[in-house]
C-alpha cells in the first residue's frame, strides 16, 4: 500500500474568536493534512517532536485515533509542547503567536524507509529552519533517490519575512527536491516581495520544479505546469475558520494523487482533465476545514470520499 510520508511540527492551538478562547486542537501545517488523509483511509506515517508534558500526550494520542504512524515521533521527556494562539478577525482568519521549548539537539530519528510508490510532504518554517535542515535534507534524499513524489507547501508566514534572505538557499534548495510546489500569494510576497504567480513561475520557482499551484484564498487558485496554464475559480464560502485551509488544499490534491493511481513518472505526462480532478479534490478538502473550527476533515466528510 502506498504510504504518505510527512515531515513537520505539531502544536496544541488554542483559537480565540472576539478575543475569548473557543477551541484547543492539535495542529501544524502538514500535520493537519496527514490527519485528513488518515482519516480518508491512507496509510500515513508523521516525523515529528512533541514534548513529554500533558499536551504532548494530547497529540500523540490524536494522531493514533485518526491512523497515523507514530514510530518516528520524538519525545522530549524533560520538554514543554508548542502552543499557539490563534486569533480569529472579523473574516475568521487567524493571526497567530507561538510559544516553543524545543531542546537544542532535535529530531533524533532514524528516517523512514521510502519507496517510488510513496509521497513525501513537508513545508513551512520547519522544511528551513537551520536546525533542522540536515534531518529535513535527510529524508528529501532518500526521496529522491527512492523515486517518491515530494510535495512542498511553501507556507512562508510574516513573521519570518526578515529571515527571507538567509533562508533563500534553502528554500530555492526545496524547490528543486519537490515535484509540485504550493505556496500561497501571501508566501511569495513576503518570500520575494513578488505576488504575480506567472512572475513567481517565470523567475523563482519554474526552473527548479515545473508543477507550481498558487493559491489567493477566496480569490482562487493559479496552476502553472510545463505544458499547461489554468486559472482556477473559487466558488463564495460563509466560513467559521480558515485555519488549515491551505493544509487541507494540500491533502487533497495528494489525496487526488493517490486516488487517481499518479506516480512521479506521471507527473509530465498528466493532461489538463488529469489536473482538474487533482485541484477539484484538494478545493474539496480545503472548503470542508472552512466550515468547522477544527483543522482537518470531519470523519463524516472522509466517509463519503
Amino acid at each position: 500500500m502506498r504510504r504518505i510520508i510527512g515531515i513537520g511540527e505539531t502544536i496544541l492551538d488554542v483559537l480565540f474568536k472576539n478575543n475569548q478562547p473557543t477551541a484547543a486542537v492539535p495542529g501544524g501545517s502538514v500535520f493537519n493534512g496527514l490527519v485528513s488523509l488518515g482519516r480518508a483511509g491512507a496509510n500515513v506515517h508523521f516525523i515529528s517532536e512533541v514534548g513529554g508534558d500533558h499536551v504532548g500526550k494530547i497529540i500523540l494520542n490524536f494522531m493514533k485515533e485518526n491512523g497515523i504512524n507514530t514510530d518516528s515521533i520524538v519525545v522530549y521527556s524533560d520538554r514543554k509542547s508548542p502552543v499557539s494562539l490563534a486569533f480569529l478577525n472579523e473574516k475568521n482568519d487567524a493571526h497567530y503567536s507561538f510559544y516553543k521549548d524545543y531542546p537544542n539537539l532535535r529530531l533524533d530519528v532514524d528516517m523512514p524507509e521510502i519507496t517510488g510508490e510513496d509521497i513525501v510532504m513537508f513545508g513551512s518554517y520547519y522544511a528551513v529552519t537551520p536546525q533542522l535542515r540536515e534531518k529535513v535534507k535527510e529524508l528529501l534524499d532518500k526521496a529522491r533517490e527512492a523515486g517518491a513524489i515530494v510535495y512542498y507547501d511553501v507556507n512562508f508566514r510574516s513573521a519570518h519575512a526578515n529571515e527571507a534572505i538567509k533562508l533563500m538557499p534553502s528554500v530555492l534548495e526545496n524547490f528543486e527536491y519537490a515535484d509540485i510546489v504550493r505556496g500561497s500569494t501571501e508566501d511569495f510576497g513576503n518570500l520575494f516581495s513578488m505576488t504575480d504567480a506567472d512572475k513567481v513561475y517565470q523567475h523563482k520557482v519554474g526552473f527548479y520544479c515545473s508543477n507550481f499551484i498558487c493559491t489567493n484564498g477566496g480569490e482562487g487558485l493559479c496552476l502553472r505546469t510545463k505544458s499547461l496554464k489554468k486559472n482556477y475559480p473559487v466558488e463564495p464560502l460563509e466560513t467559521v475558520s480558515t485555519i488549515g485551509a491551505g493544509d487541507n488544499f494540500n491533502a487533497g490534491v495528494v489525496f487526488g494523487l493517490l486516488k487517481n493511481r499518479i506516480r512521479k513518472a506521471d507527473l509530465e505526462e498528466l493532461t489538463e482533465a488529469d489536473w482538474d480532478k487533482i485541484i477539484a479534490s484538494g478545493m474539496s478538502f480545503s472548503r470542508e476545514v472552512c466550515t468547522s473550527l477544527d483543522n482537518y476533515i470531519s470523519k463524516e466528510f472522509a466517509k463519503q470520499l
